[in-house]
């Protein structure tokens, strides 16, 4: 979608209808993921692909129709065991797709949405795929604001709240509500496609412990990096798959990094050559949680040097150490569970008592 919103921008500015198929769900060896984009323009101009080849042909067909009756629909396509060559993948994965038809009068936020993933600025569009709701119907999230509705205030509330979830975390996928937004209840299906990238977190300290939470964060949906200067514990093999693990000295790897307002550090040294200059670094930069392990007396003794070098009171503030919420947690995978929760409660100021125990919207809006 990244890839063909300037062409789709285009068309809209010109005040064109064009037709946009976009994959919201997949099923085994599908070969494109959610989010994954195809539109028919002006002069049946094609931008955009959801499959690969396996079925673009139907949904050419699929979006000029529906540019033509102005109306929504789902198109599955999938393979098939009696006719390998009719439409279908012959991956043998399905995907399933909303096609909508896109007019200024039809999603009147669809300029500014294409301005705000140019410009890299996060938002999540929320789209109705099935259920009493209209199909088609959008909703823009911005950290700040919305634009458009579902068709209900209740619905939009919801789903405002869990669009601004995923984007925090760069996540797309399908949501299930009641009609009026209610929870546990799958009436209405709505699709979040979120445009930011994932958060990173970034684990010092290649020990037990910095597995689980490289594992945890990875579950959140974190890209995760694990830094540490000693070659023989910052090994690979010591890593769940898919995180990057890094040789070089904290403090350095962090200096050359880029964090932003989304990114977590959780520093798991507890020594003080490694975390010491390594804090100074992460407490000056822009972070959403800098956590540190260790004992209380670590910690004093963390603070007093922090002090000595000069980090202000603002500064010193933002750490939270030592890590974590009080679970009583033993195991390194109890320990990561405990450091996620302090994440999840940081972010969307939780107080981290039990539900039993408070009043009030399990789910504030946002």
């Amino acid at each position: 979608m990244r890839d063909i919103l300037p062409v789709l921008n285009g068309w809209y500015t010109a005040g064109v209808p064009f037709g946009l198929a976009t994959v919201v769900s997949t099923s085994r060896s599908a070969p494109r993921d959610p989010g994954a984009a195809m539109a028919v323009g002006p002069d049946d101009e094609v931008v955009g692909s959801v499959s690969g080849g396996c079925v673009e042909g139907a949904v050419f067909e699929a979006a000029q129709e529906v540019v033509a009756s102005g109306e929504a629909r789902l198109a599955t396509f999938g393979y098939s065991d009696e006719d390998a060559f009719a439409v279908g993948l012959t991956c043998g994965g399905e995907i399933t797709l909303l096609v909508r038809p896109v007019t200024a009068a039809l999603d009147p936020a669809f300029g500014e949405i294409a301005e705000s993933v140019v410009a890299a600025r996060p938002v999540t569009v929320a789209t109705v795929t099935d259920g009493p709701a209209p199909r088609g119907a959008t909703l823009a999230v911005w950290p700040d604001r919305v634009a458009g509705t579902l068709g209900t205030t209740g619905l939009d509330l919801a789903v405002t709240a869990d669009a601004r979830g995923e984007l925090a975390l760069g996540a797309t996928g399908l949501r299930h509500y009641g009609p009026h937004g209610e929870r546990r209840e799958d009436a209405v299906t709505v699709f979040l496609h979120s445009f930011a990238p994932p958060p990173r977190m970034l684990v010092f300290g290649a020990i037990d412990y910095a597995a689980a939470v490289a594992r945890i964060g990875a579950f959140l949906g974190y890209r995760v990096t694990v830094c540490d200067a000693r070659p023989v514990f910052a090994t690979p093999k010591r890593f769940p798959e898919g995180v990057e693990v890094v040789v070089d000295w904290p403090h350095r790897y962090l200096g050359g990094t880029d964090t932003d307002e989304r990114t977590v550090i959780c520093v798991l040294t507890h020594d003080p050559k490694f975390d010491v200059p390594l804090l100074e670094e992460a407490l000056r930069r822009p972070a959403a949680y800098i956590g540190a392990m260790g004992s209380r007396r670590t910690h004093d003794d963390r603070m007093k040097r922090l002090t000595e070098s000069g980090l202000t009171e603002a500064e010193l503030s933002r750490l939270r150490s030592p890590v974590g919420l009080d679970l009583g947690a033993r195991t390194p995978e109890e320990v990561a569970v405990s450091v996620a929760a302090e994440i999840v409660a940081l972010r969307w100021g939780g107080s981290g008592a039990p539900l039993t125990a408070t009043a009030g919207a399990i789910h504030p809006s946002s």
